[in-house]
């Protein structure tokens, strides 16, 4: 859930480094951002938020695509070699209304 929009900051997306480190998230990766209340989608990359607070803000021009309240997807790509996928599985996070790890993710795919 969008905490924050600071459309004044020159970019990125804040996020908690509690949910950073819980989807392998690290600083300045990119990342896209799917909300769910506008389907608007974009790239933007990650700064490290307040430890436990919960907090997703978005920053920059990415401010004027949620507004606080907003539900919104992050999402992370990277590049394997044929030999690194048989051995890969994909990491969800899921949180509550306050940005709360849950840990009901559902199973990944295939996994």
């Amino acid at each position: 859930t969008v905490t924050g929009a600071d459309l004044h900051y020159i970019g990125s997306i804040t996020i908690d480094p509690a949910l950073m480190a819980a989807a392998d998230l690290h600083i300045y990766e990119q990342v896209q951002v799917v909300n769910v209340n506008n389907g608007a989608r974009f790239e933007t990359y990650v700064i490290p938020g307040n430890e436990g607070q919960g907090e997703i803000c978005l920053n920059g021009a990415a401010a004027r695509l949620a507004v606080p309240g907003d539900t919104v997807i992050i999402i992370s790509y990277a590049q394997y070699e044929a030999a690194e996928i048989a051995a890969y599985h994909p990491r969800f996070v899921f949180v509550d209304e306050r940005n709360r790890l849950t840990g009901d993710a559902p199973p990944a795919p295939g996994s």
